[in-house]
């Protein structure tokens, strides 16, 4: 009855403001994308485009195809995986006794992270529960090893590697992990099981081998510090969300009371409970093994450009540092200590959650596409005018408005080489773009980029017709000045991301042309996205 109260609970508050009038972000945005393709017609080549596995992208496509593709169903299928969570947590505590149980329900069914995640678009809240299951079977297996135990770890690891692209790190561990448990007792099986995840290893090397080669912009938002580690800990532990897509370089960027005692606090105390749970008991000490052998296998990626180091990327072993410390928190022995611990942690999640103004549920979607949408039914264009989008294309905005009356030009994440020199491609931009754009960062001039926005914008434009240039300021935020400074200075250019400096340099090179000869009419702005409307007034 309990964990019932608890999971309802737990419900209650991932529903709360879950309808974003924002609409979907970029990440959201490509699960509905991929999802909404046929499936005989262009879904597995979708798959194929992006960079996660397929099964969350059947489980969207199946929500669906039975209900529809709003934006609130879309996050729905979230609440439900983040929900189902709340039990199987339960049960993993079970396995020790009933308070921990309990108490892993609580930490999950309160998690902000969690809360979070059960509201994005995206695989998390299901790659969470699929981590849950495992670590359920992984306990059970370690104190009755059975067809029905090994089935259901067998079955939930499986559904992590069909979930996420990097699931086979934790999968490895978790196995590693059971093996030496049991290897005393089942010599022969673990054997052969080893001996075919050895041959499916070989036989995936070329996809790994891609996975780890593979160089994309995506990865180019922050360069790795270790305040990531303690960023991993306040968003698992803390109601304070930091580390959601990137993080500030220092782990006290603020020095606020409330960041203290609403980020800290939680997370030392979830410390301490994780550190009692270790001592003495080798299974506690193998699960938090894993789980760091899985952080340093994901710094080592990020430290080599191959990943950037963001707290989701780990959600696998979040159940497991759930668990690990709802074991700790159960075993003080002194009931002052114990209660107190509890009290105060819950206490700062709750109070946090009902009076921030930026508490999981609240955060809004501020690089929603919906709000392009809003800005351009704002700016009273005609048809024929032009509107120009700047970092995303035409196809990012069109579950939320229809482009068919106006002529569409895009200087995006996957075309914008051509705008920036007339012999630079993607793969050469991909691969040295520091060095090639170096230059115009430093002199903040750009003659073939003038060029391309007068031939292909302003000398095509009739007397009357307008222009909305539309951009979003959250990769696009370096003023002219900051440009050259940070061109200027060897240490500070290799540590910026090149396209926050390439869409800064568009951004202000776009405003300077188009005011040249075109009058400005108005300006607006929402969230992280802002338009200015340009209009040629005469020949």
């Amino acid at each position: 009855m309990i964990v019932w109260v608890i999971t309802i609970l737990g419900l209650a508050v991932r529903l709360l403001f879950i309808d974003k009038p924002e609409g979907l972000w970029n990440d959201e945005y490509i699960s509905w994308l991929v999802a909404s393709q046929p499936l005989t017609n262009g879904f597995l080549e979708h798959i194929k485009w992006q960079c996660h596995m397929p099964l969350y992208y059947i489980y969207l496509k199946f929500f669906m195809t039975i209900f529809s593709d709003s934006d609130l169903v879309l996050r729905i299928t979230s609440v439900l995986a983040g929900t189902a969570s709340i039990p199987v947590m339960y049960l993993a505590g079970r396995e020790v006794n009933k308070n921990t149980g309990y108490f892993a329900a609580i930490l999950t069914a309160m998690s902000s992270f969690m809360i979070y995640y059960s509201q994005e678009v995206r695989l998390y809240a299901l790659l969470f529960l699929f981590s849950a299951l495992s670590l359920l079977f992984t306990l059970k297996i370690l104190k009755k090893t059975n067809i029905k135990n090994l089935s259901g770890l067998l079955i939930s690891d499986i559904l992590i590697l069909l979930t996420h692209t990097i699931g086979f790190i934790y999968v490895f561990f978790n196995l590693l992990l059971v093996s030496i448990f049991l290897y005393k007792n089942f010599k022969k099986t673990i054997v052969v099981m080893w001996s075919v995840i050895g041959a499916s290893i070989l036989l995936s090397v070329p996809l790994i081998l891609k996975i780890f080669t593979t160089q994309s912009f995506s990865q180019w938002w922050g360069s790795f510090t270790p305040a990531k580690f303690g960023f991993l800990m306040t968003d698992y532990f803390s109601p304070v969300l930091t580390n959601l897509v990137d993080s500030p370089a220092k782990f006290f960027y603020s020095h606020s009371p409330e960041f203290f005692i609403c980020a800290l606090i939680p997370a030392i105390i979830a410390g301490i409970w994780i550190v009692k749970s270790v001592i003495k008991n080798r299974i506690n000490q193998a699960f938090l093994t894993a789980s760091v052998s899985l952080i340093l296998v994901m710094t080592a990626a990020a430290l080599t450009g191959k990943l950037v180091f963001i707290t989701k990327y780990s959600i696998e072993i979040y159940p497991v540092l759930i668990f690990l410390a709802a074991c700790g928190a159960m075993s003080f022995k002194k009931k002052i200590w114990k209660y107190s611990l509890i009290i105060i942690f819950c206490l700062i999640h709750i109070g946090y959650l009902a009076a921030s103004p930026i508490s999981a549920p609240k955060i809004r979607r501020a690089q929603g596409h919906a709000i392009v949408a809003e800005l351009i039914k704002q700016s009273g264009l005609k048809k024929g005018d032009i509107i120009l989008l700047e970092y995303y294309p035409q196809s990012r905005f069109e579950k939320y408005f229809d482009f068919s009356d106006y002529r569409v030009i895009s200087i995006d994440k996957g075309n914008f080489p051509e705008y920036m020199s007339p012999d630079a491609n993607y793969s050469k931009a991909l691969n040295d773009g520091k060095n090639i754009y170096r230059e115009v960062f430093a002199s903040n001039i750009n003659p073939y980029l003038k060029y391309r926005i007068y031939t292909d914008i302003i000398n095509n434009m009739q007397t009357g017709q307008s222009v909305l240039a539309v951009m979003l300021n959250s990769v696009a935020f370096y003023p002219s000045n900051v440009i050259m400074t940070i061109a200027a200075d060897d240490k500070l250019y290799d540590k910026t991301p090149l396209l926050f400096l390439v869409f800064s340099h568009i951004k202000t090179q776009i405003f300077y042309d188009l005011s040249e000869s075109l009058a400005r009419i108005n300006f607006r702005s929402k969230g992280e996205w802002a338009a200015i409307k340009f209009t040629k007034l005469n020949n």
